[in-house]
């Protein structure tokens, strides 16, 4: 039996990049994955048909996690499709660098918004849908907050909201035996850091020269980490930030 066989997840944010990877991972690990997208319907179903491909389960959910309507429809559409929750991936953000000169409201309330709102927003409404025998919160943070760069202000203090909010909730929740945990990728090759100019740069060459284990991180690297966090095997583990990286740090 396969280590998620009869868990149900949601991840947000999953119609590509590191999002599609979890939501791929843990529907080969046997859960029923509900892949929440924004926007892009076409990449949710391409995601799903994939899943299912493989004989995975999975539901595509449209919704804008820092819409609290949009939040409780993800839920309740969840709840239609598959009954309860035992997973929820906080993954949906969103990025833009910049330097202080560039700072607007709009755009940090853009990033704020979506990366820690956001994450708030579904955590909120997710527990509500676990069992009683609790389940697994898992967000998705970033090394930058650890290893700030240039130009990423606005960015870096949303990650760095994201790691203490998992310190926070993992306490607040663990009465409910609701595990909260975070993956921090180092870089990790996305339909994003591909349009971004990432892949193939200069930027690119520099993060594998530092990093230890000598290339760039692929979405399924990251999921493969989600599984273990959803599973049995890291019921130990709560508060903790896991740093993706291979090495770099």
């Amino acid at each position: 039996m396969s280590k998620l066989t009869g868990k149900v997840a949601v991840v947000t944010g999953a119609s590509k990049g590191i999002g599609a990877g979890i939501a791929k991972e843990l529907a080969a690990a046997g859960a029923s994955v509900v892949v929440n997208y924004a926007s892009s319907r076409e990449g949710a179903d391409r995601v799903v048909a994939e899943i299912e491909g493989r004989g995975g389960k999975a539901v595509a959910v449209q919704g804008d996690v820092s819409k609290s309507a949009d939040v409780t429809r993800l839920f309740a559409e969840a709840k239609a499709a598959y009954g309860s929750l035992d997973i929820l991936v906080n993954n949906a953000g969103v990025y833009q660098f910049g330097a202080l000169e560039d700072v607007t409201e709009d755009e940090f309330h853009r990033q704020f918004n979506t990366n820690v709102l956001g994450l708030l927003l579904t955590t909120q409404e997710g527990v509500k849908h676990f069992g009683a025998e609790g389940g697994s919160v898992i967000n998705i943070g970033s090394t930058i907050s650890q290893l700030p760069m240039p130009n990423s202000s606005i960015y870096t203090a949303t990650k760095s909201a994201v790691d203490a909010i998992t310190h926070v909730l993992s306490k607040e929740l663990a009465g409910r035996n609701i595990r909260v945990n975070s993956i921090n990728p180092g870089g990790v090759e996305t339909e994003g850091t591909r349009t971004a100019g990432v892949i193939g740069s200069d930027l690119e060459k520099q993060l594998v020269a530092q990093t230890p284990l000598g290339r760039i991180g692929q979405p399924g690297d990251i999921g493969t980490i989600a599984v273990f966090l959803a599973s049995p095997d890291s019921g130990w583990l709560t508060g903790e930030l896991l740093l993706a990286s291979g090495g770099m740090r």
